[in-house]
């Protein structure tokens, strides 16, 4: 008996729903992270709303389901170029108890937040970091698409309002943060 395929010649697409798997390599072949782990997700999203870095977005669009691909993304299509202008040297007293690795945000007298990585720790200084962890690097995903289908009116709903939110939130902290005013922990994060 043949079942027929519903998502036959579908393409990801602008307003295409895509769940792909994906090995996630730095450029030393090193696995960043791969969605077929234990703990692993595979990335589940419409298409056309910025949900993934711009270059992976960009390769991945006109692949069908089944397909596999070997996707090289470089810094600047994926999250940048290092900043220097983003690393921070702070007193040590504004932030007593924070270690190495710890995500932590910085708030000016507005009260804008940026989110920033805490790089060393000194006896007298400690070192944060406004890049994302992955800024500077190039990145290969090894993908297979999983499902590629139309997506629903709700689902093209909830992108639109993510990609609203998330627009501010993926801008770096600025040198108007410095001096801090506050420096505080986020709940239960690390750096991904």
């Amino acid at each position: 008996m043949i079942i027929p395929c519903l998502n036959w010649g579908v393409q990801i697409g602008v307003n295409v729903w895509a769940v792909v798997d994906y090995v996630l390599e730095d450029e030393d072949g090193e696995v960043l992270d791969d969605s077929t782990a234990e703990d692993g997700e595979p990335l589940q999203y419409v298409h056309g709303y910025g949900m993934l870095v711009p270059g992976l977005e960009k390769r991945l669009l006109g692949l069908e389901q089944g397909e596999k691909a070997d996707i090289i993304v470089q810094p600047e299509e994926a999250y940048g170029l290092h900043d220097d202008e983003l690393v921070y040297v702070i007193d040590r007293e504004a932030a007593p108890r924070v270690s190495e690795g710890d995500e932590v945000v910085l708030e000016n007298e507005e009260g804008e937040e940026r989110v920033a990585h805490v790089i060393e720790v000194g006896p007298v200084d400690l070192t944060v970091d406004g890049n994302h962890p992955l800024a500077g690097m190039t990145l290969r995903y090894r993908v297979t698409v999983r499902e590629v289908r139309e997506a629903t009116a709700d689902e093209l709903e909830r992108a639109a309002r993510a990609f609203d939110e998330d627009r501010d939130e993926l801008e770096p902290p600025d040198p108007a943060l410095v001096p801090l005013l506050s420096l505080h922990r986020r709940k239960d994060e690390r750096p991904n």
